[in-house]
């Protein structure tokens, strides 16, 4: 009589239990103990023991090479924190840098030195600071995990840093008049989802996950988001939140009379077979062209959602406000998000100059 288990299998010998698992590439077995002594569920417990005992020691005396390491122990356990969208970018981005570039290498030895060379290296080739700042955390975090799992003594990716070289792009916004020919040039549904991202401050995946239970005429609540034709909950825990609605965005009541569908459930933005709209391809065919006619090539999204925030700055609202509308925390908001116009900074060292002269 034979039982099979996940790690291992039993079976009865002369009245014994005989616990048996594949080990180093043989079969390994033992006594575990009288079955007038023993049920079949605890000599199936006490093979699994065993077994489980035995990789935990193979484990930790295993010399690790890096893209097993990654694979088999950081990915596998990190991705079950991570988002689906967090948990994409971030394999393929380690995958792609990282481990092409240290497959093969013993983890204990690779050197501080070799580690730094990387992020110099992309740099010089052009990756943008941020792809590069991330491959230096990336680095960070995958010794610190070796660290802590015993397989190397210390943290050789710790001291590494971004290399100045790294290309900063130019995060722009747009001002008033570049935002009243946004405007002016779309039709009701995209001027609708464009007012929702700049006025309102919303994410497009939230945009394009809104139902019509989850839209008043004063806020959207938000409880979950679009990502890549998937339903999935917001971004982080303060992206759940009640986004107010400004009283000029009529175009929400315009909008609902035309929709086929405005029971709670159906999605305010759906597809022809009544799924949520595809943020690519709305922007793509009837949003992008659109402002490329006006010059406005370069406003997306994420240019919307800056711009929310720097406008909101330039008009004095409460900063703790604007980053509860974003859904972000205060430093994200100022740090990341806002940016302040030259003409509103000289406003500001005027000020200073005549409190100087008084």
């Amino acid at each position: 009589m034979r039982a099979r288990y996940q790690t291992g299998g039993i079976k009865k010998q002369r009245g014994r239990w005989i616990g048996m698992w594949w080990a180093d590439g043989g079969r390994k077995s033992r006594v575990l103990g009288l079955v007038k002594e023993m049920s079949k569920t605890q000599a199936g417990a006490a093979v699994n023991r065993i077994v489980t005992e035995q990789r935990a020691k193979r484990q930790a005396n295993r010399c690790w090479l890096f893209g097993e390491f990654v694979e088999e122990v950081y990915v596998l356990y990190y991705s079950r924190k991570w988002k689906k969208s967090t948990r994409e970018s971030t394999v393929n981005r380690i995958h792609v840098h990282l481990v092409t570039s240290f497959k093969d290498r013993e983890l204990s030895g690779i050197r501080r030195d070799e580690l730094q060379d990387l992020p110099d290296d992309r740099a010089k080739r052009g990756l943008s600071f941020s792809v590069v700042d991330h491959l230096r955390w990336d680095l960070r975090q995958i010794f610190e995990m070796a660290v802590g799992e015993g397989h190397v003594q210390r943290n050789s990716a710790l001291l590494l840093f971004t290399p100045r070289e790294a290309a900063r792009h130019e995060r722009r916004v747009m001002n008033l008049e570049e935002l009243r020919r946004c405007l002016e040039v779309l039709d009701l549904r995209e001027r609708l989802i464009v007012k929702l991202a700049i006025i309102a401050g919303m994410r497009p995946g939230e945009i394009f996950g809104l139902t019509w239970g989850r839209l008043s005429g004063t806020y959207a609540e938000i409880v979950q988001r679009v990502y890549r034709g998937d339903i999935d909950t917001p971004k982080t825990n303060q992206s759940v939140r009640k986004t107010a609605l400004s009283g000029g965005l009529a175009e929400v009541e315009a909008w609902r009379q035309l929709a086929v569908d405005t029971r709670p459930e159906v999605w305010v933005f759906p597809s022809e077979r009544m799924t949520p709209l595809s943020k690519d391809n709305c922007w793509r065919r009837h949003i992008q062209p659109r402002l490329a006619s006006v010059g406005l090539e370069w406003a997306n999204f994420l240019v919307m959602r800056r711009t929310h925030a720097s406008v909101m700055k330039e008009l004095g609202v409460d900063p703790k406000l604007v980053a509860d509308q974003l859904g972000h925390s205060l430093d994200v908001s100022q740090n990341v998000y806002t940016r302040v116009s030259v003409e509103h900074r000289k406003g500001a060292v005027d000020q200073l100059e005549a409190a100087l002269v008084m």
